[in-house]
């Protein structure tokens, strides 16, 4: 789907709105965060960008004051998940880190980031996978049913939130309460192709059905002029009130 022309967007910067930097250098990364300006204020650093210079990048971020989700999606024995989600809480360098929905790993994650203000998030369901994919992986839950079991574990683990599809926000608002965090990547405009996404919905749509957080890349990231693109996404996206 091609990309409308842009009116010209009123506003600023949405601080429910997470903007990927899924570029793979840390010179892409701040070209692109300065061309975005005062359109965004949170951003997410992945694997791509911690492989190289990522803790780094997110101290830069965090002294301009903007918010930093660290998509480190840590997956192994409690112990070393422990030791990481200390280091990184110690770091002092993220707001927002994801660890994989797995008992053990949510718990020594919250263990590990002790009494610092990091939020630990469980990833339930990658959002490019549908029922089957699980099935393909030796799931016999649909998604739903495996995301609903995922967001229980995380609440009784002590996680702050989840990462989960836009169609499963409604039910992780309804299981976490008001304070619970509920960021949902696969978030697409209707102005923008699909991509990768199988379990996709809107900005305004997610948030209507619960999420705290959208988080929102390559219809932003890849448009002709990303800072208008992010001032048109957060118009849209204050209609949630």
């Amino acid at each position: 789907m091609s990309e409308p022309a842009l009116a010209q967007p009123l506003g600023k910067a949405d601080k429910r709105l997470i903007v990927p930097l899924d570029v793979p250098t840390a010179e892409a990364a701040r070209a692109l965060v300065a061309g975005l300006g005062d359109a965004v204020n949170f951003y997410k650093v992945g694997l791509e960008l911690l492989a190289t210079d990522g803790m780094a990048l997110a101290r830069e971020l965090k002294s301009q004051g903007k918010q930093v989700f660290l998509d480190w999606k840590l997956h192994d024995i409690g112990t070393t998940v422990q030791r990481a989600a200390a280091a990184i809480a110690e770091a002092d360098c993220g707001d927002f880190l994801t660890v994989h929905a797995e008992p053990q790993v949510m718990t020594s994650a919250v263990r590990g980031r002790g009494a610092s203000g990091l939020k630990i998030l469980a990833v339930t369901v990658l959002t490019s996978l549908d029922d089957r994919d699980l099935h393909e992986m030796g799931f016999s839950d649909p998604v739903r049913a495996l995301v609903e079991r995922r967001i229980r574990q995380a609440i009784a683990a002590g996680c702050d939130g989840v990462i989960s599809s836009p169609w499963e926000a409604e039910l992780a608002r309804a299981l976490g309460g008001r304070d619970f965090l509920v960021v949902t990547p696969g978030v697409r405009p209707e102005w923008s192709a699909k991509n990768d996404q199988a379990r996709s919905a809107t900005p305004l749509d997610a948030l209507k059905a619960g999420a705290s957080h959208v988080v929102c890349g390559r219809p932003i990231t890849a448009a002709n002029d990303p800072h208008a693109a992010a001032l048109r996404v957060a118009a849209e996206m204050a209609q949630a009130g």
